[in-house]
């Protein structure tokens, strides 16, 4: 034995020949600093050993390096942006010890080699993989780029061109993709592997492969002439400014640095990313988007954790209630292998129901996600009936009929006699109180809310909503069926709007008073778009709701919080409702609506809208870019935290998560929580005192003032 730790083991396994295998203890290797202080440890011995001729990179596990380990991050990203300099240098200083071994190395790769696992492979001279590698960098994806010589190795093995693509996509390759791509030099069956990479070393040691020509590649400045080196980054950053944006400024600084490096040596590139890596860990779009992937992890571990424990596994299901929802919830469940049955009351809803399964399962085929067998499968797989008795035998129903408590009410006190008495019953209500509903049930503990977002296969999230009667049994199968589909489940408890609807319509009520004193509805939308970063403005986002659901919904909300949510006097949702202009569904809402030539809905200007607007609201005002914002989102942020303070929900990643993945919250800024954080709670509360007068929503909590004086923050870390 070389060398053994709780990482990592070092041994020779033939003449001059030495395995360096990554061994962790946990589930999965990866990069903390103890094990970047073993492999120094390690490399310093090999590179003294005299005896060494080649050296091997194995994993002892099913996949070889997953990245560096994410939850040691926040943490020493809160040091100065010039003490993390010489932190990230004496990491990467680890990988430039291994690619200036004396003898030649190989890395056999199967399984995931992410983030730093890829770039270790890059400072070996060749790289096997087997079938199963999933290989790349997608730290952009954490708002950073490559820290451990990435940006400096990748580029001079693939090319610039390439290795840019990579880095400011974030996305992963197949093997033989990245042997395409010449990120790798072979590929084999998995049982060929370690044989395969053994036999290339072999071939190094002797001198049949020039490793030191290849490795003296990497330590060079790029092959590039002054005309291909200008051609290749003004492409590259005019393709990073349309896709990632201001907000995203981790693929930017990546394609920089790679440019300024061009003509440096591997010293020189490495230093330019160390530099810009640190820059970039100092941003709040770092922070948010770490901070989401930490949260995202919680979600998962919660779903793992509820499938343990679930009592009853979910084998089939039951949709009550075809149409655009029921057909998406179906179609969702039967693509992730739970058949279902999906039943109406009259023949045109089944088949309505029945071509929104189809439509969705034809554009898999076109992306080549599902063949035609596979479609097959999955068609057979969805029942459509008009009988009770085809419902029989499910484990699950979700009840998705017309938002009305009677209907609702009805369809679940007569399904409760035709299933068995262990069927877990659920409804994919929006804003109706769960508990109103469990009083139609002779067996409250058996329901919950079930809420999918619109449109199903493409939002993440679902609401489980928890009843005062509803066990932990129902909640744990539930959720383990929600994670099932390949959704993220949240489990909130019961009031009105649940969580995300009761944040959502603050939101818009602070909209609608911007409105009435005089704000230009598309001056919002623009500025919410384009320097706040939702995906839609308020105005527009109502539109797509429909206003006359949300017309509905805020009758809700006022009912449920009689002085905080009480409906806005000449609220213009309901203005546009009274004049029959209820969004995309009609053609006419804030905006008009037709059809572009794919057929999807184009948003134009409509002057009757100012017409409509103009009978309520106040004349012409021109609000600046940060009123606006701040009068729009006091609202939200204090109702989240108000869902927080009183249990509605568990956290404050699940309070944040809620919001991004079932509103499309901008993911760099990390959720309302983590925003409120980034501004500072002080800074929150100032700002909010200065808009008290326009009511409730915009009136802190006594605890988030004491938050704020006490320097608290919803994230320590």
């Amino acid at each position: 034995m070389i060398y053994q730790s709780s990482s990592i083991t070092v041994q020779y396994i033939a003449d001059g020949i030495a395995e360096f295998t990554f061994n962790a203890a946990g589930s999965v290797n990866k990069f903390d600093q103890q094990t970047l202080a073993d492999c120094r440890a390690a490399l310093e011995i090999l590179h003294k050993d005299s005896a060494l001729k080649g050296l091997i990179y194995t994993t002892g596990k099913e996949t070889f390096i997953v990245g560096a380990d994410i939850t040691e991050f926040l943490g020493t990203f809160l040091k100065p942006e010039a003490d993390l300099i010489p932190w990230i240098k004496s990491a990467s200083d680890v990988f430039d010890l291994a690619e200036d071994l004396p003898v030649p190395t190989v890395c056999a790769i199967k399984g995931f080699a992410l983030g730093g696992g890829c770039e270790w492979t890059l400072t070996a001279d060749y790289r096997v993989a087997d079938t199963t590698t999933k290989i790349g960098l997608p730290e952009v994806k954490l708002g950073l780029m490559p820290g451990f010589g990435g940006t400096a190795r990748l580029p001079r093995i693939v090319g610039a061109d390439t290795a840019m693509e990579w880095i400011t996509t974030g996305k992963e390759r197949g093997a033989e993709q990245a042997l395409k791509e010449g990120a790798i030099d072979a590929v084999v069956a998995p049982e060929k592997l370690k044989d395969a990479a053994l036999s290339m070393l072999q071939d190094a040691i002797v001198g049949k492969l020039q490793w030191q020509k290849k490795r003296a590649a990497k330590l060079q400045p790029l092959k590039l002439n002054k005309t291909e080196a200008t051609m290749s980054f003004n492409t590259a950053k005019g393709m990073v400014f349309a896709n990632a944006g201001k907000h995203y400024p981790a693929p930017m600084v990546a394609v920089e640095t790679i440019e300024k490096a061009a003509r440096l040596d591997r010293a020189g590139a490495v230093a330019l990313e160390n530099a810009g890596f640190a820059k970039l860990a100092k941003t709040d779009a770092a922070t948010a988007q770490i901070g989401l992937f930490l949260n995202d992890q919680l979600i998962k571990g919660k779903a793992k954790q509820a499938g343990k424990v679930a009592q009853k596994a979910i084998k089939s299901a039951a949709v009550l209630g075809a149409g655009i929802m029921g057909g998406g919830i179906a179609y969702q469940s039967a693509l992730k292998g739970v058949p279902v049955v999906m039943k109406d009351i009259n023949d045109k809803a089944l088949e309505l129901g029945m071509g929104e399964a189809m439509k969705l399962l034809g554009k898999q085929v076109e992306r080549k996600k599902l063949d035609a067998v596979g479609m097959a499968k999955v068609i057979a797989s969805i029942t459509p009936t008009l009988n009770n008795d085809t419902v029989k035998g499910v484990d699950i129903v979700v009840e998705a009929v017309v938002e009305n408590p009677k209907i609702k009410g009805a369809v679940l006190k007569e399904i409760e006699t035709v299933v068995a008495a262990d069927a877990i019953i659920t409804s994919n209500t929006s804003t109706i109180s769960i508990d109103s509903l469990a009083a139609n049930l002779q067996d409250p503990t058996r329901f919950c809310g079930m809420h999918f977002f619109n449109p199903v296969h493409q939002m993440p999230l679902v609401e489980i909503i928890r009843g005062k009667d509803t066990s932990d049994a129902t909640i744990a199968a539930v959720v383990a069926y929600a994670a099932k589909m390949g959704k993220s489940p949240i489990v909130v408890n019961d009031c009105p709007g649940f969580y995300v609807n009761r944040v959502l319509f603050p939101y818009f009520a602070g909209f609608s008073k911007l409105v009435l004193d005089g704000a230009d509805f598309t001056k919002v939308d623009k500025v919410m778009e384009k320097q706040f970063g939702w995906p839609m403005g308020p105005a527009y986002l109502l539109d797509v709701v429909g206003l006359d659901t949300a017309h509905h919904c805020t009758d809700v909300m006022a009912a449920g919080f009689p002085t905080r949510m009480a409906k806005v006097d000449n609220d213009p949702v309901s203005a546009m409702y009274s004049n029959n202009r209820y969004g995309q569904k009609n053609g006419f809402g804030f905006y008009a609506y037709s059809k572009d030539a794919k057929g999807k809905p184009k948003k134009d200007l409509d002057p009757a809208t100012a017409a409509v607007l103009s009978a309520v609201a106040k004349p012409a005002h021109d609000f600046s870019a940060d009123e606006i914002i701040a009068r729009c989102m006091i609202p939200m942020i204090n109702e989240a935290i108000r869902c927080l303070e009183e249990g509605i929900v568990a956290s404050a990643a699940e309070a944040d998560m809620g919001l991004i993945y079932g509103l499309g919250f901008p993911p760099f800024r990390g959720g309302p929580l983590r925003y409120a954080d980034t501004i500072g709670l002080a800074n929150f509360v100032a700002l909010a005192d200065q808009y008290a007068h326009l009511g409730e929503i915009y009136q802190v909590t006594d605890k988030t003032r004491a938050m704020a004086a006490n320097g608290q923050v919803f994230y320590p870390v």
